[in-house]
């Protein structure tokens, strides 16, 4: 439907055409353009929005203005669209309409930021531009007499006009836009690269994106979709092929895993599939959150296409495809069936539970004794009631072991080579790293066990801090103190990822707040062992509502948004914010130039002995450091020596460790 001589791929606009066309176009042939484009049934209310946006922009782009002007331009990483962008000179003008507004709303006005920001974080074309984002009120007051000063990045705060202002508001950023003309219709033509959250990927999958749409497509995103393709490829040819199959896929905090995993079950989440797929943690937190964020976001699609249904009906769609895996293994013992899903996606399957754990579990909570298998034999033995094919894809992440009683990787290899040695393996080379603690077990198959290894199964480059993507090694270096290599990767980090440092945690929190733009998302996190934080009003001990804490807005003292309540490595984990403020207390202290491990018992700290809980929470604070996509806060105490649980050199030496590393003060 475009109007000039290339099609802007899109741009993925309803309607695109260069400003002088449309100017001369008449209401009703834009307005018919816009509706035969669009997927939905035309709503009075749309087509009455529509008709106003478009009355407003003809009577505000004449008169020998230029560029080119899109209207309902797809942003699929927020599953929503932003309602026109003029692309003039050297500017970009996303333009956010609230017909019949008499007021500018937060909520409105943070939807605007989030737009802007979303095209210079990740539309390829809009990288280098300034970025004037304006939220038009039509029946609103005047708004800002002029724009305000632009962040370093080139994005302006929006600016609040009405119909009448928005002529002023496009001539004053004009005259501010420094470079040369953008080129429209290339700018239209340009790549949009998002790297969404994992709630973010959840809700575009569902809503029947692909993971191509919302995904970079530099190197590390083409790993993304061939491992993805090659989890495809396999659930093919196991089913063509009659027989079992098994896949593990690892990859660096952060690079996708649970996205690939998210990707497959969406692709076959339709129960009449023969492939029929579900997604399995056994993080609980996780599963909270993703079920409601989908079941919030499935409620509203659904009022906006004018079919609005109770949440309790659309909750019960959501949860079949994203499920706990303890109830799924649950239902393997109540029944002896094999379940309703030919393929099952088990998130960080290294933290499935070992024989000891399950069999005190089943004892316990279950009330069964003699139950001798660990969860990865259980969970694998109940696929295999299928009588011809299945397929188990295991998503691996090394170094995030944070519960005693987890099996590790080890585990669910001997099953194979114990009891199912018919099963077909499919491994990352990467699975025999130090850091997935399975070389052992996949040196052990023999030659009994079919085992294909493809580079295509590890995901080696972190997307979950775009910003950088050395963030995750970074981390590693820290806490493996290896200083010269943090040293020299600090330096390369945070030219674009910011990252300080505190004694004073309301300076911490100052300036997250001073970075946060728009929607974007920031909290504080601690260790589950941080006992000695309560002076500072963070008491770990306090359990958050996960759901309340990362979807709810910052209207809401619940939400992450208050830096009230913070979240431990068990809330946290699998999830991301934007920018996070690390709390480190002294149960991992820098003593001697080496990590000494505490635990807090009674009044006063003790030294964990055992190896395994001292990875354990090393791991916790990796996983609390690698949780911010754009930035963090490290908050290290100051102590008092009035207070012997929180003597100054607790926290001394930790503080000059990180801030001899380079870390800048906030």
């Amino acid at each position: 439907m475009g109007v000039t001589s290339r099609d802007p791929r899109s741009a993925s606009a309803y309607y695109w055409a260069p400003v002088p066309h449309f100017v001369h176009q008449s209401p009703a042939e834009v307005l018919g353009l816009l509706a035969a484009t669009n997927p939905f049934p035309l709503t009075a209310e749309q087509r009455d929005a529509w008709e106003q946006e478009i009355e407003i922009l003809e009577a505000s782009l004449g008169d020998g203005l230029d560029g080119m002007l899109y209207l309902e331009f797809d942003v699929p990483r927020l599953g929503s669209r932003i309602d026109a962008v003029l692309v003039s000179g050297p500017g970009i003008f996303p333009i956010e309409f609230k017909c019949g507004a008499t007021g500018y709303e937060r909520a409105d006005y943070n939807q605007a930021w989030d737009y802007a920001l979303d095209l210079k974080n990740f539309h390829r074309g809009s990288r280098t531009a300034p970025i004037f984002p304006i939220l038009l009120a039509t029946e609103a007051g005047d708004g800002e007499a002029k724009w305000t000063r632009p962040h370093p990045d080139g994005v302006h705060p929006p600016r609040r006009c009405n119909a009448r202002g928005l002529r002023r508001a496009i001539e004053e950023g004009l005259a501010l836009a420094d470079g040369t003309a953008i080129d429209g219709v290339a700018w239209g033509e340009a790549p949009y690269e998002p790297t969404p959250t994992i709630v973010e990927a959840a809700r575009a999958l569902y809503s029947r994106h692909s993971v191509e749409a919302i995904s970079r497509n530099d190197a590390g995103a083409r790993n993304l979709r061939v491992t993805a393709r090659g989890v495809e490829r396999v659930i093919d040819r196991a089913r063509a092929g009659h027989e079992k199959a098994i896949v593990f896929v690892t990859g660096v905090p952060g690079a996708g895993k649970t996205l690939v995993g998210l990707n497959v079950a969406t692709r076959h989440r339709r129960t009449e599939e023969p492939t029929h797929a579900v997604f399995l943690s056994g993080n609980g937190p996780l599963v909270a959150v993703l079920q409601e964020a989908l079941t919030r976001d499935e409620c509203a699609r659904l009022a906006n296409q004018g079919k609005p249904t109770r949440k309790g009906i659309v909750r019960q769609q959501v949860k079949p495809f994203i499920q706990n895996v303890h109830h799924f293994r649950d239902e393997g013992v109540r029944k002896p069936e094999a379940p309703v899903d030919r393929v099952v996606i088990f998130d960080e399957a290294q933290r499935a539970w070992n024989a000891t754990k399950t069999a005190d579990f089943m004892k316990r909570r279950k009330g069964q004794s003699g139950f001798t298998q660990s969860e990865p034999e259980f969970l694998i033995s109940y696929m295999d009631r299928h009588p011809d094919w299945a397929v188990i894809v295991c998503l691996v992440g090394g170094g995030q072991e944070i519960h005693t009683g987890e099996a590790g990787i080890e585990a669910w290899l001997d099953a194979v080579r114990e009891r199912f040695p018919r099963w077909r393996v499919f491994i990352s080379p990467a699975l025999t790293d130090a850091e997935y603690a399975a070389g052992r077990a996949v040196d052990t198959l023999g030659t009994e066990v079919r085992v294909e290894r493809d580079e295509g199964f590890h995901l080696a480059v972190s997307m979950r801090s775009f910003r950088s993507e050395k963030v995750s090694a970074f981390v590693k270096a820290v806490l493996d103190c290896d200083r010269p290599r943090a040293r020299d990767l600090l330096a390369q980090v945070s030219e674009h990822y910011p990252i300080a440092m505190t004694r004073d945690l309301a300076r911490a929190k100052q300036w997250i707040r001073e970075r946060a733009r728009g929607s974007e998302r920031y909290g504080l996190v601690a260790s589950s062992q941080a006992y000695r934080l309560k002076p500072h009003a963070i008491d770990i001990r306090a359990k958050i509502n996960p759901v309340h804490w990362f979807l709810n807005d910052a209207s809401d003292t619940r939400s992450s948004y208050y830096l009230e309540d913070a979240a431990t490595e068990f809330q946290i984990q699998g999830l991301e914010l934007d920018w996070v403020c690390v709390t480190w207390d002294a149960d991992l202290r820098m003593r001697n130039d080496r990590w000494r491990h505490h635990f807090f018992h009674g009044k006063r700290w003790k030294s964990l002995r055992e190896a395994g809980r001292q990875r354990y929470l090393v791991n916790a604070y990796r996983v609390l450091l690698t949780r911010a996509r754009q930035g963090m806060v490290i908050f290290v105490p100051q102590g008092d020596d009035m207070d012997p649980t929180r003597d100054r050199a607790f926290y001394d030496e930790t503080f000059d460790y990180l801030a001899r590393l380079g870390m800048q003060p906030a």
